[in-house]
């Protein structure tokens, strides 16, 4: 990207910016309704104090007056509550005191008329295209230039009033009184100047007809005022000269909206139907997308933060309010401003996505890892979480003291999801650094570091919030939330111990699924006890402390996905795990004389079998990568004959056996066979040993493996977190048909709840095996 291209976008984002603030001031007056006293807004004092300057009736005599007492206050009310709160609440309140209008509507109904039109106007303002929004600031800015003119060349011709005639003074070429520091001279040449600018930049900027002479003489109308007040005229004809100085830019000000209501009615016409083509063409996300990179909203409401902040920095420290002793409390008053209005949240939800991006990059870095899509999601599901958090909590509408209490409370729980986000980057490259023969040492060490750190920081945050805060129920999320990293990283931790040991075996470890299920399972349950207990603390928050429906939304979406759906899912892996091990349990198991005149490798793993299972066909495979096929389909991977007998004298009859070896069809290998071959050949090189690829078609975490014929693999999700929600690690089910008997059914039930695991078996294209 180019230095102008980059250019050109912040300049676009920098014209965005202020009809946020906009929208903001209107947000901190609560849109011209009564303040309720609680902490929602911000500036009813400053549009009050201003109100009280303001003169009741606008006529023709005090117009310049009222034009000064509302411009004055802006220009040195830097050190207030808000220029802009200030500014407009003054406005809404003169527009509302019309004596007309309020006897019709009443003050409030007008005050908040007009906050409404205010809004809808910034907002329409934002969604401009780059073009039309440069054409609204030309206008805003010739309008304010109008208004400033009006300003200077009253407060001009007060300086003249009561001052000698400067006319007469250059006449009688009186230099003593015309050089004097104090003089008139003096005190005016900064006006004429200032008047002389504008007019130059009025008459570049306006839209409105452009005239030859009209745009030369327009330094001069600006500045005539104050040219003409030299003369020895009337008092009474002064009052006029600054209106007849605005009488010619108004018009063309005046010609220039009646031109451009048509083209305005067009633009937002056309706005409106390439919205609809667009959703119709492409959906509704698509266009939402769509505009949000078109406005770069992140990017404005950063800068818009930022500035939000910075102005009440700069007006603390105009009143003294900042030094070295008391950093903390301006940093908890700019933190509480920070987030009074709606639009003030979002910017510092928009902060607070880039910390948690750039986080996740730090981490990325430190892994030595690249294109991760958790840390890609992760500053975009921080931002969700926070806002959704504030928005939950009714953190806009609390009183500063208990908005900075809630603030520090929703930033605790961010800090635990973010925990959580980072866990699920280190996972799958503790695996792929499992099944690597020859890994690096350094990637290990640092995705080690990376664990502990994970162990040790909830601990430590833990430590300080139940020493500084007494037992309640955020403090309970908290802790639910920590422990809960803390037990998936010892998963883990010990995941990745089980396929370090299976990679340095040299046969293949059939009780490595058994154990990878046992943990998992083990670490699935305390989160689905943990999301249960997240559950009822949800609801005594909901009916003891503070209801809401953002509140009940979550929790029926928390007590659907992350409760109901995974105990499902839990019952689904269990019943089929159990139907596999009895399955397999009803094959006969071979005999040492069976494998040796076998003499060949497991059809599915390529792994030489010490022990194995006799299909009804009569092919021998691993029990623990048949019991997997059996996930998906009873019929043999090589032949496609139903694997199971039908009735156990199959079994036990020697002639039955004989009967059916006999009539036994020898496979024809086809082209399907053909191609599962090719593949599973091809998958088996890849791997950097055979006793890996036996493990991950056994198990992993982040991602699938594929191994020799049907391609078969457990493919397990990462956990996503979002609002006061858990979701399980997938676990893989295995264990040996003795041990699966003897289970009592509610420890089975208990694990089963806790697993989330569905099974996915890839096939090749050519195969036509349905489920």
């Amino acid at each position: 990207m180019s230095i102008r291209t980059k250019v050109l976008g912040m300049v676009d984002v920098m014209m965005r910016v202020p009809p946020i603030l906009v929208i903001d001031e209107i947000l901190k007056i609560d849109m011209g309704w009564p303040s309720s006293g609680g902490g929602g807004g911000g500036g009813g004092s400053g549009a009050s104090s201003l109100g009280a300057t303001v003169t009741d009736a606008v006529t023709v005599e005090d117009a310049a007056g009222v034009v000064e007492s509302i411009v004055s206050p802006a220009s040195g009310g830097v050190g207030g509550a808000g220029v802009l709160s200030q500014s407009f609440g003054g406005l809404v309140d003169e527009f509302a005191k019309d004596t007309h209008i309020s006897d019709l509507l009443g003050l409030t109904l007008v005050k908040f008329l007009i906050c409404l039109l205010g809004l809808i106007c910034a907002l329409c303002i934002v969604m401009l295209w780059t073009r039309h929004l440069v054409m609204v600031y030309m206008f805003v800015i010739s309008l304010g230039l109008t208004f400033l003119s009006h300003w200077s060349n009253v407060s001009a011709l007060a300086i003249m009033e009561n001052s000698p005639c400067i006319l007469e003074d250059v006449l009688s070429m009186n230099t003593t009184r015309l050089l004097d520091t104090g003089s008139v001279v003096v005190a005016i040449a900064p006006h004429v100047v200032a008047q002389w600018f504008m007019g130059m930049l009025f008459a570049y900027i306006h839209l409105g007809p452009r005239y030859t002479i009209l745009q030369k003489a327009m330094p001069v109308i600006f500045a005539s005022p104050i040219i003409l007040a030299t003369l020895p005229l009337k008092p009474r004809m002064l009052k006029y000269l600054p209106l007849v100085a605005d009488a010619v830019p108004l018009m063309l000000t005046k010609i220039t909206l009646l031109i451009s209501a048509m083209d305005a009615g067009k633009t937002v016409y056309n706005g409106y139907q390439y919205a609809m083509n667009f959703v119709s063409n492409f959906g509704l996300s698509a266009l939402i997308e769509n505009e949000w990179q078109r406005l770069n909203v992140p990017s404005v409401l950063r800068v818009f933060w930022t500035i939000r902040i910075t102005q009440g920095f700069v007006s603390m420290m105009l009143r003294d309010e900042v030094n070295t002793t008391n950093i903390l409390p301006t940093l908890q008053t700019l933190l509480v401003d920070g987030c009074g209005t709606l639009t003030a949240v979002l910017g510092m939800t928009s902060v607070i996505s880039v910390i948690s991006h750039y986080i996740g990059k730090a981490f990325q870095w430190y892994l030595l890892t690249f294109d991760n899509e958790e840390e890609k999601s992760l500053g975009t599901v921080s931002a969700v979480l926070f806002y959704i958090l504030a928005l939950q909590t009714g953190l806009t509408s609390l009183a500063p003291d208990k908005r900075f209490v809630r603030l520090c409370r929703n930033l605790s729980l961010l800090i635990t999801a973010l925990l959580h986000f980072i866990h699920n980057i280190v996972s799958p490259i503790l695996m792929s650094l499992s099944a690597a023969r020859n890994p690096s040492r350094k990637r290990h060490f640092r995705a080690l570091t990376v664990c502990a750190f994970l162990v040790l920081a909830p601990i430590c945050l833990l430590v300080a919030l139940w020493r500084r805060h007494s037992p309640s129920t955020w403090l309970l999320a908290v802790t639910a939330f920590s422990v809960e990293v803390v037990v998936k990283v010892l998963v883990s931790l010990a995941t990745y111990t089980l396929f370090l040991l299976d990679a340095c075996r040299q046969t293949f470890w059939e009780k490595l699924d058994d154990y990878l299920y046992y943990v998992r399972a083990f670490g699935n349950s305390i989160e689905f006890c943990f999301g249960i207990l997240l559950f009822f603390n949800g609801a005594w928050i909901l009916v003891f402390e503070s209801g809401g429906a953002i509140r009940a939304i979550m929790m029926c979406i928390h007590a659907y996905f992350n409760i109901w759906c995974e105990a499902r899912a839990g019952w689904s892996v269990f019943m089929k795990r159990r139907s596999a091990v009895h399955k397999i349990s009803t094959l006969p198991e071979a005999t040492p004389a069976q494998l040796h005149a076998f003499d060949d490798v497991c059809a599915i793993c390529y792994q030489e079998m010490h022990s194995a299972k006799i299909t009804r066909c009569r092919h021998f495979f691993h029990g623990v990568c048949l019991r997997k096929w059996l996930y998906v389909q009873d019929r043999c991977p090589l032949c496609h004959e139903i694997m199971m007998y039908t009735d156990r004298t199959d079994v036990t009859d020697p002639n039955a056996i004989q009967q059916q070896e006999q009539a036994a069809p020898v496979p024809i290998r086809n082209r399907e066979d053909n191609a599962l071959d090719n593949r599973s050949r091809s998958t088996d090189e890849n791997n950097s040993s055979s006793s890996t690829s036996a493990s991950l078609l056994s198990s992993s975490s982040g991602s699938s493996a594929t191994a020799a014929v049907g391609s078969v693999s457990s493919s397990l999700g990462s956990s996503n977190y979002t609002m006061a929600s858990t979701t399980a690690h997938p676990s893989q089910t295995a264990a040996n048909s003795t041990s699966a008997s003897t289970t009592s059914t509610t420890a089975a039930v208990a694990t089963a709840a806790a697993s989330n695991t569905t099974h996915s078996f890839r096939f090749s294209p050519d195969l036509d095996v349905q489920d």
